[in-house]
C-alpha cells in the first residue's frame, strides 16, 4: 500500500488543530455582564449533568456489545463459510462510540461558550454577532469531521499493519481489515442514535412546556428570564441540534466512507498505489473536504446591519463544494487507473468522478429545495401564516400539506442522482457519489450549528433584558439558524439514503446474495416490516416528547402558582427542576426506539436469513427518508411561520402581530412541528445507517452458500440451474409461479 494513505490521518490532524484554534478565540471573546455570565453558566451545566448522566447509561449498553462482538470476532466459521473477522473488532467499536461522544461534547462544549458571547458581540453589531456564532459552529464542524478522518484512517493503517500487510487489496486478509473497521461505524452510528433521540427528547420536551405555558398561557416571551422551563430549553437546544447532530453527523460520515470502502475492496486493479486506490479515493475525499471546509469558514462575513447572513452562509457553502470538485477531479485522475470493474460492471475513472459531481449536486440541491419549504418570506410558509387566520386546525392541516409537499421534489433528485451515479460507475459510482456529498460535512455543520448558537444567544439578551436591537440582530441570526437546521437536517436525510443503498449494496455481498426477491413471500413480509419501523420509531419518539412535556407543564404550572414573586422579577424560578424533568425522560424514553433499530435486524437476519433481512433494510430506507423529509420540513416550516408574526404578517389584508390569535394558532403549530423537526425527524437517518450497519456486521454469520442458503434463495437457484440461456424477467417469474403451483 501506497505512503499516500498517510495523508488522512494528516488532514484529521489538521482539521483538529483549526478546532483548537479557533476554539480558544471563542473562548477568549468577551462573556457580557455577571448576570449574562450567570445565565450562560446555568445553560453549560445543565448541559454537561445531562451528558453525563446519557454516557452512564451508553456505558451500560456499550460494553456488553463490545463483549458480544469480542465473541463473534472470535469464531472462524459459520454455516460453513469462513469469517474473516477478529475479537478486535470490539476495539474498533469502542473507539468509534468514544469518537462519537467526542464529537458532541466538542459542540456542546464549544455552543455553550458562544452562546453567551455572541449575545454580548450583537450589543456590537451584526456583523461581530455572526463571526462569534458561525466560528463556534465552524469549531464544531472541523471537529466533527477532523475525529472521524482521523480515527476512521488510523484504524485502518493500523489493522492493515496487523492483519494484511503486503497483501492485495482483494485477498482474504484485507477482507479481515475492512470488516474489523465495520465496528467503528457500528459504535459511532449507535451512540449517534441514543444522542440524537435523547437530546431531541429533552429539548422538545423543554420547548414545549415552556411555550404552552409561557408563551400563551401567561403571555410572556419566548425566554422571559420568569418561564421555570427557560434555562431547559436553551439547555436543550446544545444536547439536541448541537451534541446530537454532531453525533449523528460523526456517524454519517463514517459510515459513508466505510461502504465505499467495503466496495472498493472487491475491485482488483493495477495502478500506482499497489491495486489499492478504490479504498484510498473516498478517505481521500473525505480529507481534501475537510481542507476545503476549513478554508471556505473565512468566506463566511457581512460589512453592515442590512447585509444577508443566508448570503453569507450559502457563500461559504458554495465555495467548500466548488474547491472539493475541483479537488476531487485531480484526485481521482491521478489514483484511479482509467478501467475498473465491480461485480460485472465496467467502469472508468470519469465515470467515478462523475458520480462525484452527481454527490455534490444532490446535496446542493437537497439543501436549496429544503430552504424553500422552510424559510420565511417563501410560498410554503406563507400558506402555513394564511391557514393560521382561521385558526389552530387549518394551521395543522397547512403544515401537515407543506411536510408532505416537500417529500417530492428532494425524491425525484435523489431518485435522478442514485440512477446517474449508477450509470456512471455502478454500485461503486452510487456509493463514492455519497462520499462526495458529505465531503464539505464540516462545513455543512458549521452552518447547522450556528443556528443553536444564534438562538442561545437570543435566549440569554431576552433573559439578561439586553436592549432591543441586541435582540433584533440574535432574531436576524435566529431566524436564518433555523432554515439552515432544516437544510443540514435535509442534507443529513438525503446523505442517509445514499449511504444505506451503499451500505446495502455491500451487506448483499458479505451475505453471498445475489438479488432480493419481493417476489417471495417472506421477502415481501420483511419490506412491509421495514417500512413500518419509522412509524413504531416516531410514535415511540413523539409520545415520550409528549409524556415529558406534560410532566414540564406541570411544574411550570406550579411554580406560577405556589412561588410568590415570579411573575415580578422578585424571586427566581427552580430552574433545575425543569432541567432534572428533561434529563430525567430523555435518558429513559430513548432507551426503547434505540433498542428496535439495533436488535431488529439480529433478529430478522438469524431467524430468517439475509435475503428477508435485505427486504427488511429496503423497507426501512424508503419509508425513513420519506418519515425524515416529511417530519423535518413540515415542522421547519411551522417554526418559521410562527417566528415571521415578531415582525407582522398580512392575513386578508389586515396585520397581525405576536400575541394575536392568528398567531397563538401559530405557536400550536410549532408546538407540533418542535417533536416532528428535531426529535423524530432526523433520527430517521441514524436509524436506516444503523440498521444497515447492524446487517453488514452480522452478515458473515448469516452468509448462504450451497447448502447452507435461505430456502427462498434456494428456490431461486433451482429454477436458474435449468435455465441454459438468459430468460426475461416475466419468464423468470412464470418459472417461479410454476414451482409455487406444484
Amino acid at each position: 500500500m501506497n505512503s499516500i494513505v498517510y495523508l488522512v490521518p494528516a488532514f484529521g490532524a489538521i482539521g483538529l488543530l483549526y478546532t483548537a484554534w479557533r476554539f480558544n478565540w471563542v473562548a477568549n471573546q468577551p462573556a457580557g455582564d455577571d448576570n449574562m455570565k450567570k445565565l450562560s453558566g446555568y445553560i453549560a451545566d445543565g448541559a454537561i449533568a445531562f451528558l453525563k448522566a446519557e454516557w452512564k447509561i451508553l456505558a451500560y449498553f456499550a460494553i456488553p456489545t463490545a463483549l458480544i462482538l469480542a465473541y463473534l470476532g472470535s469464531q472462524t466459521e459459520a454455516n460453513g463459510i469462513e469469517i474473516h473477522s477478529s475479537p478486535l473488532i470490539a476495539v474498533a467499536f469502542l473507539i468509534g462510540a468514544v469518537f462519537s461522544a467526542t464529537a458532541g461534547y466538542i459542540g456542546m462544549k464549544v455552543a455553550t461558550k458562544a452562546n453567551v458571547r455572541t449575545a454580548q458581540a450583537a450589543r456590537t453589531s451584526l456583523a461581530k454577532a455572526l463571526n462569534v456564532s458561525f466560528t463556534g459552529g465552524s469549531v464544531m464542524g472541523m471537529g466533527v469531521a477532523g475525529l472521524a478522518v482521523l480515527g476512521l484512517s488510523g484504524l485502518f493503517i493500523v489493522f492493515y499493519q496487523m492483519f494484511a500487510a503486503g497483501q492485495p487489496l482483494t485477498s482474504v486478509e484485507m477482507k479481515k481489515v475492512i470488516e474489523v473497521l465495520a465496528g467503528f461505524s457500528l459504535g459511532a452510528e449507535s451512540i449517534a442514535l441514543f444522542a440524537r433521540v435523547g437530546g431531541g427528547i429533552y429539548t422538545k420536551a423543554a420547548d414545549v412546556g415552556a411555550d404552552l405555558v409561557g408563551k400563551v398561557e401567561a403571555g410572556i416571551p419566548e425566554d422571559d428570564v420568569r418561564n421555570p422551563a427557560t434555562i431547559a430549553d436553551n439547555v436543550g437546544d446544545n444536547v439536541g441540534d448541537v451534541a446530537g447532530m454532531g453525533a449523528d453527523l460523526f456517524g454519517s460520515y463514517v459510515a459513508t466512507i466505510l461502504a465505499t470502502m467495503v466496495l472498493g475492496q472487491e475491485i482488483d486493479v493495477t495502478d500506482n498505489y499497489g491495486g489499492f486506490s478504490p479504498v484510498l479515493l473516498p478517505m481521500l475525499i473525505a480529507g481534501v473536504g475537510l481542507l476545503a471546509s476549513l478554508v471556505s469558514t473565512f468566506f463566511v462575513r457581512i460589512n453592515n446591519e442590512n447585509a444577508s447572513v443566508q448570503n453569507a452562509l450559502n457563500i461559504g457553502n458554495w465555495a467548500s463544494i466548488g474547491i472539493t470538485f475541483v479537488a476531487s477531479y485531480f484526485l481521482v485522475k491521478n489514483i484511479l487507473p482509467e478501467s475498473l470493474v465491480l461485480r460485472g460492471f465496467e467502469f472508468t475513472s470519469d465515470g467515478v468522478f462523475y458520480s462525484i459531481v452527481v454527490g455534490l449536486i444532490v446535496g446542493a440541491l437537497m439543501s436549496y429545495i429544503t430552504e424553500y419549504y422552510t424559510a420565511m418570506g417563501k410560498r410554503p410558509v406563507n400558506s402555513i401564516i394564511e391557514k393560521s387566520g382561521t385558526g389552530h386546525a387549518t394551521n395543522i392541516i397547512g403544515g401537515l400539506a407543506v411536510g408532505m409537499e416537500s417529500t417530492v421534489l428532494p425524491i425525484i433528485v435523489l431518485a435522478a442522482g442514485i440512477i446517474l451515479s449508477y450509470k456512471f460507475a455502478g454500485l461503486y459510482g452510487v456509493s463514492i457519489a455519497a462520499a462526495g456529498m458529505m465531503a464539505t460535512t464540516a462545513m455543512q455543520l458549521a452552518i447547522d450549528a450556528f443556528g443553536p448558537i444564534a438562538d442561545n444567544a437570543g435566549g440569554i439578551a431576552e433573559m439578561s433584558q439586553l436592549p432591543s436591537e441586541v435582540r433584533e440582530r440574535t432574531d436576524n441570526l435566529d431566524a436564518v439558524g433555523n432554515t439552515t437546521a432544516a437544510t443540514g437536517k435535509g442534507f443529513a436525510i438525503a446523505s442517509a439514503a445514499l449511504t444505506s443503498l451503499a451500505l446495502f449494496a455491500a451487506f448483499v455481498g458479505i451475505a453471498g446474495i445475489s438479488q432480493i426477491d419481493i417476489y417471495k413471500a417472506d421477502v415481501l413480509a420483511g419490506l412491509f416490516v421495514g417500512g413500518m419501523i419509522p412509524f413504531i420509531f416516531s410514535a415511540l419518539a413523539i409520545s415520550a416528547v409528549g409524556k415529558a412535556a406534560m410532566e414540564m407543564v406541570n411544574e411550570v404550572r406550579r411554580q406560577f402558582r405556589e412561588i410568590p414573586g415570579i411573575m415580578e422579577y422578585k424571586t427566581e424560578p427552580e430552574y433545575e427542576k425543569c432541567v432534572a424533568i428533561s434529563t430525567e425522560a430523555s435518558i429513559k424514553q430513548m432507551i426503547l426506539p434505540g433498542a428496535i433499530a439495533l436488535v431488529t435486524p439480529v433478529l430478522v437476519g438469524f431467524t430468517m436469513g439475509p435475503e428477508v433481512l435485505g427486504g427488511l433494510l429496503a423497507g426501512v430506507t424508503v419509508s425513513g427518508v420519506l418519515m425524515g423529509m416529511f417530519q423535518s420540513n413540515a415542522g421547519g416550516a411551522w417554526d418559521n411561520a410562527k417566528k415571521s408574526f415578531e415582525k407582522g404578517v398580512v392575513i386578508n389584508g389586515e396585520t397581525f402581530y405576536k400575541k394575536s390569535e392568528p398567531h397563538k394558532a401559530s405557536v400550536t403549530g410549532d408546538t407540533v412541528g418542535d417533536p416532528f423537526k428535531d426529535t423524530s425527524g432526523p433520527s430517521m437517518n441514524i436509524l436506516i445507517k444503523l440498521m444497515s450497519i447492524v446487517s453488514l456486521v452480522i452478515a458473515p454469520y448469516i452468509a448462504v452458500n450451497g447448502s447452507h442458503e435461505h430456502s427462498a434463495t434456494k428456490e431461486t437457484n433451482k429454477v436458474s440451474s435449468v435455465q441454459t440461456t438468459k430468460v426475461s424477467t416475466f419468464t423468470k417469474a412464470s418459472a417461479l409461479g410454476q414451482i409455487a403451483a406444484k
